[in-house]
């Protein structure tokens, strides 16, 4: 079994667990590597896993102690000298203390020595001179992924390269469906039982993120323009970046409106995703696409809720493509195989909502639909480039709120979106 997050509201005795199927690759990664670094955004699990862990003999320190953090700031290689093995909760506070780590590593290269978690991309943080390369692996815990939350450990990414769709078990459509991607997976998020009470807990935590956690990530000078920009960067969900516009929205050059993004993106919010290109292929238009990873946080950023769904389904869309993402995401953190989430669109406007590449090479393509019915106009792009790839295309899925998975064609398929945390078919 995996370590597990706890559920609920103070209101609920006995609150179930969830299982995290990062944990296993946590074992295996103390079990041989000096450092390992558990990343990923704020209020994610992180500490409770770690904590978990921790009993497993190693001391465990936070940085949101205060005192601990001073000595860590202070004193990086006192603080470090007399741990033998240890968790270090939240290291992004203290980067100076990566160089004390390093040099204790350095002496002492048994594994497992330290476990680190940190809430922002520790590599791209300026104060952190010198890297653990070689001496540390990170591993990145998201929110809770819909098939954690239904405890269903079957890989769609690695079935799907297999040729292979999972069962949709449980199925959820229509306003099931909607629930689900509004809710998103922050645990805290999921343990408020009303869209008003989720939507009040996330702007407590973009409240605070925007409050501390960025000054630790990126040198912001105008900390009041940061809301405001994080609107903005929510409307251009599932569209391609374009910094001048983004930059317009609150009166940002281009230049810095690609700073404060990558501060978000270092905080695990958002990402951009690369376009998908073949070096044959020179009609393919190079610009990133955006994506938030949690659907939950952006539909508050968007003020979205199950009423204004119904009044307005165009508006249900981004927000669905950037649940799919962000599913696809985890998976990818958990998988046995290594890929690339991409998406493709060439110059002739056709596109692929994501494209998932392999370390062979090889794609598993996937379109996102948020209605019930599938037409023929809605496999264009995924027919574009299963031709453009060629012999790399392993497979076309087309995503969309419906029951039943059908072939359309070869390699192609319809599939309900309750695939994405479904059952491995039995074996015949």
């Amino acid at each position: 079994m995996g370590l597990y997050l706890r559920q609920g509201s103070p209101m609920m005795i006995a609150p179930p667990l969830y299982p995290r199927w990062i944990e296993p690759r946590i074992a295996e990664a103390l079990g041989d590597t000096p450092v390992v670094l558990l990343a990923g955004p704020r209020q994610s699990g992180k500490t409770t896993l770690v904590r978990r862990v921790a009993q497993q003999g190693l001391r465990y320190l936070t940085l949101d102690d205060e005192l601990t953090l001073l000595a860590a700031r202070e004193d990086p290689v006192g603080l470090v000298r007399d741990l033998d093995r240890a968790v270090i909760d939240e290291v992004q506070r203290a980067p100076q203390l990566l160089l004390a780590i390093k040099k204790s590593v350095d002496e002492d290269r048994r594994p497992g020595r330290f476990l680190l978690t940190g809430s922002a991309n520790l590599m791209a943080l300026p104060a952190v001179a010198d890297s653990l390369a070689g001496r540390m692996e990170t591993l990145r815990l998201l929110p809770l992924s819909q098939s954690e939350l239904v405890s269903h450990d079957a890989n769609w990414i690695d079935h799907a390269f297999a040729g292979r769709i999972l069962e949709a078990e449980p199925l959820v459509q229509g306003d099931g469906l909607i629930g689900r991607v509004l809710s998103g997976g922050y645990p805290e998020a999921i343990a408020r039982h009303s869209s008003r009470r989720r939507a009040a807990w996330m702007r407590q935590y973009t409240d605070a993120l925007i409050q501390r956690d960025v000054r630790e990530v990126a040198s912001i000078e105008k900390l009041d323009q940061l809301p405001r920009f994080l609107k903005a960067l929510a409307q251009m969900a599932g569209q391609m970046c374009n910094y001048t516009q983004l930059g317009g929205e609150v009166g940002l050059d281009a230049k810095t409106a690609a700073r404060y993004l990558a501060a978000f993106e270092h905080m695990y919010l958002l990402k951009r995703v690369e376009v998908w290109a073949r070096n044959r292929l020179n009609r393919v238009v190079k610009t990133p696409k955006l994506q938030f990873i949690d659907s939950g946080l952006l539909a508050a950023l968007l003020d979205l809720n199950e009423e204004g769904i119904r009044q307005d389904r165009t508006r249900f869309g981004h927000v669905l493509e950037s649940f799919v993402f962000g599913e696809l995401l985890k998976h990818a953190g958990v998988s046995e195989g290594d890929y690339r989430l991409l998406y493709y669109r060439d110059v002739d406007r056709f596109e692929v909502d994501l494209v998932i590449e392999n370390a062979a090479g090889r794609l598993v393509c996937v379109e996102v639909k948020a209605a019930a019915t599938v037409k023929e106009r809605d496999l264009r792009g995924l027919r574009k480039l299963a031709g453009a790839a060629g012999e790399r295309f392993r497979m076309g899925v087309l995503l969309y709120d419906g029951a039943e998975t059908m072939p359309l064609g070869p390699g192609l398929w319809a599939a309900p979106l309750s695939t994405l945390w479904g059952r491995a078919s039995p074996p015949a």
